[in-house]
């Protein structure tokens, strides 16, 4: 009997290890076809930027290492993406960006939460940078000063808890994006320790000079990211009597991407987030990573190339991760990101100057900049995904169509300045509250800080106590939330903004934040306020109720599929914003007042089509015109039966 359960056991192992060679064999063959399916653009594009032939082929033996190591339960993941490359566009995709500290303590306080997402509609969620970090300075600019990309901040947890938490997000069908901080490396870096002791390898990963000759040269073309908290692009190193590149801040070192060891690396540290289950990278400030005398470092054609080599590295290697570029600039310098159907650079984008204008809007009850700008984008081609928000952890920068403001009498300087003054309410009658970031007077302009409620009203409505006021500035938020989830593409919610979060002004009295007005709102979410939303006496109950509506009727109507067609209509009121979108023979009619006032609308309905409003289902509209009174800050989802 002992010999026969031996045997059995012996035969049990020979079929496990000869299913295992099997597995092995099929890997290597699905690795190969797909890297021949890239092959002759992949070379050429490498080439053609470092025309090194030992450095392309190690590259590719980095690919097929990285492949080699992805789990088993991921290339399943990869295998139903390839079946439907573009779930993405899918009407059920809802995102949310947070700091893990700040939502939930650490990544196992994260995987607590799940529960909530699911509850929110949250189908992605945005974790903002949690990489190993320097204590004493650079945790104060949110995490982008990376000193190892291997390696999770302690206070947050380990590389085991984040793969835990995917896997756990995975189970939920929750993708999981994560920030790929592209253009320089915390100084603490062991690339940086080891430039700074003089190593000469190590030092050709970033921009060292003996003397200001060349940097000046830049300085001539280059512009000022923070000109007023980080002034300059070069930081002098008293300790090596050496000048390095810093375009974001000083204890940030620029990395040399013409150095093909440096660009190698950081894919492969890409790859290695994707292998821990990371669905999304967002490449952040990869506009800056290739830096040329005489230009203003952004945006330069080798940014292209090599923003598509990475797209090509995860169609190898892992198909199933998207690329979200971060390109926060003026559209016809973001739309080039994209790329094209048949060769793409980032699968989605930023809508940053959509974001910009929609505040505008609110601050100048008039919608015709933002209905120019939805109308030069209404053509884009499927492939163009976006990513709308209305707030994020950044400052809003005022980045509009001045030129089209310019026929309305409208100037850039005296704009900005109208626009910030709104916001934090020194304007009159605003009720919005925010911060100004960066507040410069050389160049006369600031940006702006404040969470979504904040800045729509509810705080100021809350500490005066006005009931009228708070009704209204509630108003204005779920409706500017109904018009974000009306865009084309993939919304967004920023943490907080779903229960109405308000600013945060306790970073004055912390050493560590008070100097980045930025903290304003990425305070601690407060689960006590949040528990708050099943209540509909409170704030928080009304405006996650209304969303939490929103999000459900996006999710269950296809009329909201990214690759529907998005056409701004003139509403006859230019208080009023009219979006129409179509859809396999569907259409629907948006609607947004963004005045306090109520403005009566007639819209020509030509074709008599019955159309009802979902979010108040006793409302219908039939006939050749149809007519509504528009309520303050009000808004109408108008769809054919």
């Amino acid at each position: 009997m002992k010999k026969e359960k031996t045997a059995d056991k012996k035969t049990r192992n020979n079929k496990t290890a000869e299913a295992g060679k099997g597995d092995a064999k099929k890997r290597r063959s699905v690795f190969k076809e797909r890297l021949a399916e890239h092959w002759d653009e992949l070379k050429w594009l490498y080439m053609e930027i470092y025309d090194d032939e030992q450095a392309f082929e190690y590259f590719v033996s980095m690919l097929k290492r990285n492949y080699s190591e992805r789990r088993k339960t991921l290339r399943g993941v990869d295998a139903r993406r390839v079946g439907n490359a573009l779930i993405h566009h899918s009407n059920r995709m809802m995102g949310m960006m947070l700091y893990t500290e700040n939502f939930a303590g650490d990544l196992n306080g994260v995987r607590e939460k799940l529960e909530y997402f699911r509850e929110c509609g949250v189908k992605y969620i945005h974790l903002m940078p949690l990489l190993d970090t320097p204590e004493d300075r650079s945790r104060s600019d949110g995490g982008y000063a990376v000193s190892d990309f291997r390696r999770v901040r302690p206070d947050l947890g380990t590389m085991k808890d984040l793969e835990t938490l995917t896997a756990a997000c995975h189970r939920r069908g929750i993708r999981v994006c994560l920030d790929l901080v592209m253009n320089h490396t915390s100084d603490e870096h062991e690339w940086a320790k080891a430039a700074r002791a003089g190593d000469p390898t190590a030092q050709a990963r970033y921009f060292f000079y003996d003397s200001w000759d060349i940097p000046q040269q830049y300085e001539d073309t280059m512009p000022e990211v923070f000109p007023e908290t980080a002034p300059g692009n070069f930081t002098y190193l008293t300790d090596i009597n050496r000048i390095v590149m810093t375009t974001f801040y000083p204890f940030q070192w620029d990395l040399n991407y013409a150095n093909p060891m440096v660009f190698n690396d950081m894919t492969d540290n890409m790859l290695y987030l994707a292998n821990r289950g990371v669905d999304i990278i967002r490449l952040d400030a990869v506009p800056y990573i290739w830096k040329q005398i005489g230009t203003n470092c952004r945006n330069l054609p080798q940014v292209h190339k090599l923003t598509r080599i990475l797209n090509i590295a995860c169609r190898i290697v892992c198909p199933s991760v998207l690329l979200l570029g971060e390109v926060v600039m003026e559209p016809n310098k973001v739309v080039p990101y994209f790329g094209t159907a048949e060769k793409p650079e980032c699968d989605m984008l930023y809508n940053v100057t959509t974001m910009a204008t929609i505040w505008h809007t609110l601050a100048t009850k008039d919608v015709r900049l933002l209905r120019h700008q939805l109308e030069e984008i209404a053509g884009l081609p499927p492939n163009c995904i976006f990513q709308n928000y209305l707030r994020c952890h950044d400052d809003i920068g005022w980045g509009l169509d001045y030129g089209y403001l310019g026929w309305f009498g409208i100037r850039e300087a005296s704009h900005k300045k109208f626009l910030n003054d709104w916001f934090t309410g020194r304007w009159g009658v605003s009720p919005s509250r925010g911060e100004l970031y960066n507040d410069s007077e050389r160049l006369a302009d600031a940006r702006l800080c404040g969470t979504t409620a904040s800045l729509c009203g509810v705080e100021s409505a809350l500490y005066g106590g006005n009931e009228e006021a708070l009704e209204r500035a509630i108003a204005a938020d779920v409706m500017l939330h109904a018009c974000m989830l009306t865009l084309r593409g993939i919304p967004v919610l920023y943490s907080g903004d779903e229960v109405g979060k308000l600013n945060d002004y306790t970073y004055h009295d912390d050493p560590a934040r008070w100097a980045d007005s930025r903290n304003i709102h990425r305070g601690k979410l407060d689960w006590d306020k949040s528990d708050q939303r099943h209540d509909m006496s409170t704030p928080a109950g009304k405006i996650f109720s209304a969303i939490q509506q929103l999000i459900l009727i996006r999710k269950y109507n296809d009329i909201f599929h990214s690759d529907a067609k998005l056409s701004p209509v003139d509403a006859g009121d230019d208080r009023v914003l009219g979006l129409v979108r179509s859809y396999e023979g569907k259409r629907m009619l948006g609607l947004f007042n963004f005045s306090p006032d109520h403005v009566t609308i007639r819209i020509e309905n030509t074709d008599r089509t019955d159309m009802t409003d979902p979010v108040r289902r006793y409302e219908r509209g039939s006939g050749k015109t149809i007519e509504y009174i528009m309520e303050p800050y009000g808004f109408r989802w108008l769809m054919e039966k």
